[in-house]
This record gives C-alpha cells, structure tokens and sequence, in this order.
C-alpha cells in the first residue's frame, strides 16, 4: 500500500495493517500492539522524513517463518529511527526529555525490529510471533 505522508491518513494505514493482521490470525492483543508501533513509525514519517516537500509511504505485510512482518518505507532523508537512545523511563514525566517514547513502543511492542536503507528508501521492518510464541 502507497500513500501520501500525511498524518490524514493514518487511519488507511491502521486499516490496512488491521486487516492483513486479521488475515494472519494475530491475537487481538498482539495486534493492539503492531497498531501502537504502526502508528509511531508512520507518524515519525510524516513529521520528519520529508521536511521540505510532500513525501509518501509505503507499508507491504508478510508472513516470515511463524511472524507477521510489517515492513514501511520512505524516500525520505536517511534516517535509521532505531539509533536514537532508549528514552529514561525511570524518571518522572515531568523530569524526562520531550520525544523518544514513539520509538521505544516500537522496540517494546516488535519482537524483532530492524532499520536499512536500501535503494534510496528507509525501510523499518518489525515481526511480531502469535503470543504463544512471541511477547504476549
């Protein structure tokens, strides 16, 4: 699925991710999951991977092994989202840094996650194992 990087269509792509979830089978848990770390990725993409003109996204789901495997990309400015520093969440909300959480739902939430860049694209693929085999 390609779209425009507009915050206006993260509904089309919760929908999309929604439904090939429910193709696959993955638990209402697990998916609630993949839904909060689609919703981060691509929000990450609107707001920061094309600063300077529109841009647009494309997110492709698959089966890998026993994983559902989410993959989105962009031609924006490289950027690998998972180099950025695990957020302190010990502290309190008001004594923490602004940003970060997004991308520490993603790590959290996949049960594999991985950056490249590839043929001009970021490309975030995560996994996520049905709870009985994976995080539940």
């Amino acid at each position: 699925m390609k779209c425009a990087a507009s915050v206006g269509n993260l509904f089309l792509v919760t929908e999309f991710v929604e439904e090939c979830a429910d193709r696959f089978g993955l638990e209402t848990k697990r998916k609630f999951g993949l839904l909060v770390a689609v919703e981060e990725a691509f929000v990450n993409i609107c707001s920061y991977a094309y600063p300077d003109r529109e841009g647009e996204a494309e997110l492709s789901c698959a089966v890998g092994g026993d994983a559902f495997v989410l993959e989105i990309a962009d031609r924006g400015a490289p950027f690998d989202v998972l180099s950025l520093p695990d957020p302190d969440t010990t502290l309190g909300i008001m004594e923490r840094e602004i940003g970060g959480l997004g991308v520490h739902f993603i790590r959290s939430l996949s049960d594999s996650v991985s950056y490249r860049r590839e043929d001009g694209r970021n490309v975030l693929r995560m996994e996520f194992r049905p709870a009985e085999k994976g995080l539940s």
